[in-house]
This record gives C-alpha cells, structure tokens and sequence, in this order.
C-alpha cells in the first residue's frame, strides 16, 4: 500500500501512497458504501470536485484522509450489523 520514494542521492524522502493507488482506494472505499460520488461528498462534507479529482487521480489527499474515512465507514458496517444505526 505505501512505498518509500527517494530522492537523486537514493535516500529515503518520506513514506507515500502513490497517486493510483490512492485514487483507486478512495473510488473502491466510496462504492463500498453504495453512495455515488454526491451523496458521499454530502455524507463527509467534502467538495464534490475535490473527490472527484482524487478518484480521477489528478490530486492526493493525505494518506490518513483515507485511513479515517475507511475506519468511520468500516465502523459504521459493524454498528449496522449489531443493529445500532447512526444519527
């Protein structure tokens, strides 16, 4: 899921996803929920053009954008199948 990108000395620069797979993780996570791309923007208040260059791969969020928005969604799955429904 991450790799390391290093820089023209081949030193470790940081720890990334890189921009494909992200796009690709963020569409799969919204279709995992049966939303379209509006009704998930209106659910986590995010700019409809926003998460549509991110599913398109043009733009990256932060890696932990992701990482919360799977987490809140996965967690929701579990309320739902122990019958507790979100407010």
């Amino acid at each position: 899921m991450y790799y390391h990108i290093r820089n023209e000395k081949n030193t470790e620069v940081r720890n990334a996803m890189s921009d494909e797979l992200f796009s690709v993780k963020m569409k799969e996570l919204r279709e995992s929920t049966g939303l379209n791309r509006k009704e998930f923007c209106e659910k986590f208040e995010i700019p409809y053009r926003t998460m549509t260059e991110w599913e398109l791969g043009h733009r990256n969020a932060p890696t932990y954008v992701l990482r919360l928005l799977s987490y809140y969604v996965e967690m929701q799955r579990k309320l739902n199948d122990n019958g507790i429904s979100e407010k």
